[in-house]
């Protein structure tokens, strides 16, 4: 097959419960990916001053992660993703509270066909970095270190709001790219209840967009906000290991591109695990990976991917 590149054309616990907390919250980081996040264990209380610093790499195979509305058939996308991420750990109204950012990176290595041509896209760059805002509302309150020795986990409740940039690679004049060259806002409700050594956790959420006015050189790309309701199954083993089993749901979404609205309503269902593991006490590991199970747009791909955390803080 020929390499093409498309250009324009016409288009329609202290150290024993912090071993346990992996930050999650940062863990899929893909550029759309938003409504389609699995985050184990994202509301779980943590001392106030801690900080957390992630690295981590994920691979997905499959059809095209990073824009699946785009007007792309039989479209498979392999991406390779690192990510550099950042927590610090607060009280605000003697609530506990986190903020965070994330930095990634990838490769995309992507295909289709647009108006039965054969196109193929190979590009590396920096993603769209995100800003991460948590705040408990019930139930998990500010601790410091060693209020937290203390602490048992019943029933949070807490809020999430992410917002990304339009800071990632993007070459107005290819139709597919890393960055998505427009902002996009995310709020979520969480619960999370503790039985035992199993958590069971739920959230809703919603994903706004705005416009791309340079889409495709000079088209605008509007999208419709994406609903999701996700949930977990997490249980503790001894020496502070844990395993979640996830699934989520996700629907809404829409296009259109100078007015025109296009077929690619989603609404799909995934499901996903995660496995952590302590190595000692400032360090951990965590493996995840999710698949598309019911897929009407853009939903058929796996990811798999690994991180490392190390965390510190006064009286750790």
């Amino acid at each position: 097959m020929p390499h093409l590149t498309l250009y324009r054309q016409p288009i329609s616990g202290v150290a024993f419960s912090l071993l346990a907390v992996l930050i999650p919250v940062l863990l899929f980081p893909y550029a759309n990916g938003h409504a389609q996040d699995l985050e184990p264990r994202a509301y779980s209380n943590t001392p106030v001053g801690m900080n957390f610093l992630l690295i981590g790499y994920g691979r997905s195979d499959g059809a095209l992660l990073f824009d699946p509305e785009l007007p792309v058939t039989d479209a498979n996308a392999k991406v390779d993703q690192g990510f550099l991420g950042y927590v610090r750990a607060l009280g605000i109204a003697d609530k506990s509270a986190k903020v965070g950012i994330l930095l990634p990176i990838a490769n995309l290595d992507a295909n289709g066909f647009v108006d039965g041509e054969f196109v193929t896209r190979d590009v590396s760059g920096l993603g769209d970095p995100s800003f991460y805002f948590t705040i408990n509302l019930f139930g998990a309150p500010a601790l410091s270190i060693e209020e937290f020795r203390q602490y048992q986990q019943d029933t949070i409740i807490g809020l999430t709001f992410k917002l990304t940039a339009p800071l990632g690679e993007y070459d107005n004049e290819k139709l597919l790219n890393i960055g998505t060259n427009r902002w996009s806002f995310k709020s979520e409700l969480g619960l999370s209840q503790a039985i035992r050594r199993w958590t069971l956790e739920a959230a809703v959420a919603a994903v706004f967009y705005t416009d791309n006015d340079e889409f495709f050189t000079d088209n605008t790309r509007k999208q419709d906000p994406i609903y999701s309701l996700q949930g977990h199954a997490i249980y503790t083993f001894p020496r502070n290991i844990w395993a979640a089993v996830s699934v989520t749901y996700f629907a809404g979404g829409r296009t259109a591109v100078e007015g025109v609205t296009n077929n690619d309503l989603q609404q799909n269902w995934r499901t996903g695990f995660t496995l952590a593991f302590p190595v000692n006490r400032n360090h951990s590991v965590k493996l995840f990976g999710n698949s598309g199970v019911s897929t009407r747009t853009g939903n058929d791909y796996d990811l798999l991917g690994i991180a490392w955390q190390y965390r510190w803080g006064r009286g750790f």
